[in-house]
C-alpha cells in the first residue's frame, strides 16, 4: 500500500501550475532533517498533497513520487536529498488551512501540529477526509 504525504512549496517559488505545466520536476532545497527523513521514507507511487504555503495556504492537487530520494545538488554538504514528483490532479475546490483547522478529524494532523515543517506523512483518514473536503468523489 502506498504511503501519503503533503509537500508544502511557496507558489511564487513553485506553484502547482508550475507543476502541471513542467509535468514533472524535482523536490530540491529541503533542509530540515525531519523532512528530509521523509523525503528518503517515499516511494515511487506514493502520493502526495502539493501545497501553497505563505499564499494562499490551501491544498491544490495531488502529486506522486515518481523517483526516490537522491542526492540534492544544491546542498553543498551533500547531507540532503530531493525526489522528482509528476502531478496526478488538481482538487476541484482547493481545502484551506482555516477549513483543515475547524475540522475537529484533522486535530492532529502534521500541517496543524507542525506546522514549519515542509514535508510530512498524512494518515490514510486523514488523506481521504481531505481528497472529500477537495471535491473528489474517491481518494486516489
Amino acid at each position: 500500500m502506498a504511503n501519503h504525504w503533503l509537500m508544502k512549496s511557496e507558489p511564487d517559488a513553485y506553484s502547482w501550475q508550475q507543476l502541471l505545466k513542467d509535468k514533472r520536476t524535482h523536490w530540491n532545497g529541503v533542509r530540515n532533517h525531519q523532512a528530509a527523513l521523509n523525503l528518503k521514507a517515499m516511494k515511487v507511487g506514493d502520493l502526495a498533497f502539493f501545497y501553497h504555503s505563505n499564499e494562499g495556504k490551501e491544498v491544490v492537487g495531488i502529486c506522486r513520487i515518481a523517483r526516490e530520494a537522491y542526492p540534492d545538488p544544491t546542498d553543498t554538504a551533500g547531507r540532503f536529498v530531493m525526489v522528482d514528483v509528476e502531478p496526478v490532479q488538481p482538487l476541484p475546490t482547493p481545502v484551506t488551512l482555516a477549513q483543515m483547522k475547524a475540522e475537529p478529524k484533522l486535530a492532529d494532523i502534521g500541517l496543524i501540529r507542525q506546522s514549519r515543517l515542509s514535508v510530512m506523512p498524512v494518515s490514510a483518514p486523514h488523506w481521504a477526509l481531505i481528497c472529500k473536503l477537495g471535491g473528489l468523489k474517491k481518494a486516489p
